[in-house]
């Protein structure tokens, strides 16, 4: 094989650790393209042959990521990539259902989105048995303190493809989501979560989903559970950095990066201490500057190495990480295993933000409603989803139906 991947080096730590895609796949091929024609002399043929293995729209079966996550943002850059296309898919169902309106024809602008990409990963879910191979559609932001709105959304969405997974918040709303769907044999990713108690509330709740299902017989060949951890939005939509600086505590991007890993590190030792059958997710991951003796860091995968994970890569990060990696230090198979330094998990302490996050019992429920990090991402993917609602108003007002 030829020179290998940096994430293909990663998952060589531990052979259970899984790299998804973090977008459509809908714009992979055009982002593969770009990074080609853009590679550094003498990098070209190998960083064509090494997208080509991450995902291969001509053989998925030998696709190298095993998932994919996607999210309003996201899927709204699909449309973006190839607007004519989809500005006639849409005029085309305004013409087909004049009975619907914008928000309607919205909802089936985007489950065809949902779909497309799923059927890109069908086959890798087929071929593995249902382990690999989803999809991550998520439900409408705007409605994440909606239970039933986001249940009646999440079922229709299920039925799309059998490798949809349902993205579910965070919220007290989300986790009572997660168990009703569980029960339905429905596969799901704990979204809008960034503390150990969010985590903890989606592994209950994936416990007692199971427990009606297998009560009720429910045929569970498609269910699987990932919980998300949104690292980098810990520590940059949320209090963390605020209260150091109210207190006198200096805060070192080191110190912020350490306040995300430890709260995953924390969450995923709960995970395999407890025996929960579901599996810990990191995204919202980044690259440090280099450092005096020029090499780059990318503490998000580099300190939990070795760990049996999923880490959910959007074309951005991987991009950068291809641009930086022969700067970047091997992967220590034990990093996962390593603890915050004391000095700095002293600091974190004492930021009342960061021990609601790291204690198993810093958070009610209730609480999460009200967690900085996941209002404001919550906000950034209902505006998203806003934008794609427009792109179809668009096209009602060219179809001179507004």
């Amino acid at each position: 094989m030829a020179e290998k991947h940096i994430l293909e080096k990663l998952v060589e730590v531990n052979s259970d650790a899984e790299i998804w895609w973090d977008s459509s796949p809908l714009v992979y091929k055009n982002w593969a393209r770009g990074m080609v024609q853009k590679a550094p002399e003498g990098k070209r043929d190998i960083w064509a042959q090494q997208l080509k293995r991450l995902f291969d729209h001509e053989n998925p079966e030998a696709t190298f990521f095993r998932g994919v996550t996607t999210n309003p943002p996201l899927s709204l850059n699909a449309i973006k990539d190839n607007p004519q296309f989809w500005a006639n898919f849409t005029r085309e169902l305004i013409r087909a259902h004049p009975e619907k309106g914008v928000e309607e024809i919205f909802w089936l602008t985007y489950k065809e989105v949902v779909k497309r990409g799923a059927e890109f990963f069908l086959p890798i879910w087929k071929k593995s048995g249902h382990k690999h191979g989803y999809l991550s559609g998520q439900v409408d932001p705007r409605y994440v303190f909606d239970t039933e709105a986001m249940f009646a959304q999440a079922m229709d969405l299920s039925q799309l493809s059998p490798n949809i997974m349902i993205k579910c918040p965070g919220s007290r709303e989300g986790y009572e989501l997660i168990r009703r769907l569980t029960a339905q044999g429905i596969a799901t990713n704990n979204t809008l979560a960034f503390t150990v108690p969010q985590f903890i509330a989606c592994m209950e709740a994936v416990q007692e989903g199971l427990k009606i299902a297998r009560e009720n017989n429910v045929d569970l060949f498609r269910w699987r559970s990932v919980i998300t951890h949104m690292s980098a939005r810990y520590g940059t939509l949320g209090d963390l950095k605020s209260q150091a600086q109210s207190r006198g505590i200096e805060l070192s991007e080191a110190d912020v990066r350490w306040a995300e890993l430890a709260i995953f590190k924390r969450g995923y030792g709960i995970l395999k201490e407890k025996g929960y059958p579901s599996k810990m997710l990191f995204c919202s991951m980044r690259i440090s500057p280099p450092t005096d003796d020029g090499t780059v860091a990318s503490w998000h995968i580099e300190k939990v190495a070795g760990s049996d994970i999923v880490y959910t890569c959007p074309p951005k990060y991987i991009t950068e990480l291809m641009e930086v990696e022969d700067r970047m230090k091997p992967f220590d198979p034990e990093a996962i295993h390593e603890p915050p330094p004391p000095k700095t998990l002293d600091k974190l302490l004492r930021l009342p933000y960061f021990v609601k996050s790291f204690e198993p019992d810093g958070m009610v429920p209730d609480e999460f409603n009200r967690h900085a990090a996941l209002i404001a991402t919550a906000a950034e993917f209902s505006t998203a989803t806003r934008g794609m609602v427009d792109f179809v108003a668009q096209q009602f007002q060219a179809e001179g139906k507004m």
